[in-house]
């Protein structure tokens, strides 16, 4: 029977190896979630923090990338209900950018600056299917809604960026009324 402190050392060992394993991948999920790079971090470490408070009751190692997608996106949403985070305000117009036909990875573009302005949910469903790349029911598993709710979201969210989004971002639609 090993002692406390080899149980204890074991946990960090383990929590270490995971946290430098996929680190990198989780802060890319963490900045398209927080919209910068100090809210990535605090975020991030929050959301490692918790998981290091939980490991011992975790018991799929598998599924862990998924239980930290799960506590970022609910530290996010707490952020955006917290009253300091209400005293932004969004502005009438927006700047000027240039329009860059490019893979848009989430760290910058055009794209990304309409995604920014989506209401929390919304965000989190367009950041988990269309950066993350992950499915409909991965999604719902890690919200912890239903694969119609992840859907109605999704739907809501596109139909915003298109309405957001000036017409030279989105092809003609069959049906537009053109002259």
């Amino acid at each position: 029977m090993g002692t406390r402190h080899d149980r204890h050392s074991d946990k960090d060992a383990d929590f270490s190896a995971y946290m430098a394993a996929r680190q990198a991948a989780l802060y890319r999920t963490a900045y398209l979630l927080a919209g910068d790079h100090a809210g990535a971090e605090d975020l991030l470490q929050n959301a490692f923090a918790k998981l290091y408070l939980s490991w011992d009751k975790v018991r799929d190692r598998e599924a862990l990338d998924g239980y930290v997608r799960r506590i970022m996106v609910n530290e996010n949403s707490s952020l955006w209900r917290r009253a300091w985070k209400r005293r932004e305000h969004s502005a009438d117009t927006l700047p000027d950018t240039g329009v860059v036909d490019a893979y848009d990875d989430g760290m910058g573009g055009v794209l990304w600056s309409f995604v920014q302005t989506l209401p929390p949910r919304q965000r989190s469903v367009v950041v988990l299917r269309y950066y993350e790349q992950l499915s409909e029911a991965e999604i719902a598993d890690v919200l912890g809604i239903s694969v119609g709710t992840v859907k109605s979201q999704a739907s809501r969210a596109l139909a915003g960026l298109r309405a957001r989004a000036p017409q030279s971002l989105h092809p003609h639609q069959p049906g537009d009324d053109v002259r």
